[in-house]
């Protein structure tokens, strides 16, 4: 009894191995550190580094939905949240990845305890900037107007996006405020456990993995944090009673 969680994968032409090292463990077994056998899979936003529509004729999106669609057919279910780098999913990829896609946040019964699932952007209240951004390209007639343009036109769109991402971070790395702006503002996440009065937190968005401990008011709380797949891959793993982070070598 395994139920798995991944994040923050960021798919990309420009980085086969990790592409490579994904479809293994969506191949492999779950007694040979994969995905086979799971109770479910659960992967909690930015699967893909962009994301502009489900016409985008993207060769590792397709690879992608045909090795998702064999792992549902192999009776895993396959839960998707949509991230802040791939949050233009949509149905008909969805289908054809045979993915489910839940809101963001997200409460789950994992074996009989009540989980609350997030990509994790939304904690991040610090960086404001970033949370304006969000706002409108979250905002649905966004979306309509933006899905309506040339594919040419959103992916022109995207790269500068990402542009300027990086270009904020930047900014942020020289005054030294990176480490605190681009993390989950703690306040935000203890009105969110309350909001919900839930003492399971899981996420991902921040690239920092770790569980933490929390101790509000007179509960104790636990806030699992999944990390990327840019050095190597990062599974968390969710059994009665047991959870574990596990580290997934590149392959060579």
């Amino acid at each position: 009894m395994t139920t798995l969680f991944i994040s923050d994968l960021h798919l990309d032409a420009e980085r086969p191995q990790v592409t490579q090292l994904f479809l293994q463990f969506l191949r492999r077994s779950i007694d040979e550190g994969g995905a086979r056998g799971a109770d479910a899979l659960y992967i909690l936003g930015d699967l893909f580094e962009a994301w502009v529509g489900d016409d985008d004729p993207s060769q590792t999106a397709a690879v992608v939905a045909d090795e998702l669609s064999a792992l549902r057919a192999a009776g895993v279910p396959v839960y998707f949240m949509r991230g802040n780098r791939d949050f233009l999913v949509g149905e008909d990829y969805a289908r054809r990845a045979g993915m489910t896609i839940l809101p963001d946040p997200a409460v789950v019964l994992l074996y009989d305890r009540p989980t609350l699932l997030m990509h994790g952007d939304l904690l991040c209240t610090a960086d404001v900037r970033y949370q304006q951004f969000r706002a409108q390209v979250r905002n649905p007639a966004w979306q309509q107007q933006f899905l309506a343009q040339p594919l040419s036109a959103r992916i022109a769109f995207a790269e500068q996006a990402r542009a300027a991402s990086k270009a904020h971070q930047s900014g942020l790395a020289s005054t030294g405020t990176m480490e605190t702006i681009t993390d989950v503002t703690p306040d935000t996440v203890e009105a969110m456990l309350a909001r919900f009065g839930i003492d399971t937190l899981i996420h991902g968005h921040t690239h920092r993995p770790a569980v933490h401990d929390l101790r509000l008011g007179t509960t104790d709380h636990r806030r699992v944090v999944l990390g990327d797949w840019y050095d190597q891959g990062s599974v968390l793993r969710v059994s009665p009673g047991d959870l574990a982070l596990d580290a997934l070598p590149l392959p060579a």
